[in-house]
Parts: structure tokens; C-alpha cells; sequence
């Protein structure tokens, strides 16, 4: 699966493929038109507990490992895992993008996301 990551504020692309939101909120500024999406999966992003935590100045280390022991752990997060791997072979088979609203690129929940996707891919 390739999966891409994209700003949920930058425009859509033909090229996005399955387009889906793993924010738990939504984006302000942001219609559902101007979105595209595919999914909005808000059950595969980060407990708000562990969002708080994150944005009060946690490392993104260990943000990083408590996220991923959360996409482990919570039933419903696995379940939300499970149907994002549906969605990204049904609609749009080898291109998956996920959308978030952070302004950060690199350290932010999506790329941890991606990873995971990436790693567990043969376990799932």
C-alpha cells in the first residue's frame, strides 16, 4: 500500500487516491465539499487524553510509542485500523492518503499512523 500524507487544507489531487481523515476533530475552515473525502476514520486518531498530553509539550518520542500501543490496544482503534486497510484496497487499490489538519509535517500523528500501517501491513 502506498500511503501518502497531505494537509486536509491543501487542495485535493486526482492522484490522492483514497482520501481519509484521521483527525478526531474537524478542521476549521474545511467544507465537507472542499474536503473530498473518502472517510472520515476519527476513531483511528489519538485518544484526546493522549492529544492533550502531546500539545501541552510530550515528547514526540514518546508520543510516538503511546500512540501506537493505543492502535494496539483500544478495540475500536483496531477495528477503525481494519477498515482503513479496507477502504485504501476497495477504492482506491495502492494509493492511500491521509489527511490531517496539524501544521506540523513531520511529527504529528499521521505520519506515526502511516508508519504503523506500513509495519503491521503483512500482520493484518
Amino acid at each position: 500500500m502506498n500511503i501518502a500524507l497531505k494537509r486536509i487544507y491543501d487542495d485535493p489531487a486526482d492522484d490522492d487516491g483514497c482520501r481519509v481523515l484521521v483527525d478526531r476533530l474537524w478542521p476549521r475552515g474545511v467544507s465537507t465539499e472542499r474536503a473530498r473525502l473518502d472517510a472520515w476514520l476519527k476513531e483511528v486518531a489519538p485518544s484526546t487524553e493522549l492529544r492533550r498530553w502531546f500539545h501541552a509539550g510530550g515528547s514526540f518520542d514518546e508520543f510516538t510509542v503511546r500512540y501506537r500501543t493505543e492502535l494496539d490496544a483500544n478495540p475500536a482503534t483496531v477495528q477503525a485500523v481494519d477498515e482503513l486497510r479496507e477502504l485504501a484496497a476497495e477504492r482506491a487499490p495502492g494509493r492511500l492518503t491521509l489527511l490531517y489538519g496539524a501544521r506540523e509535517p513531520h511529527d504529528n500523528h499521521a505520519r506515526v499512523l502511516a508508519d504503523y500501517l506500513t509495519d503491521t501491513a503483512d500482520d493484518g
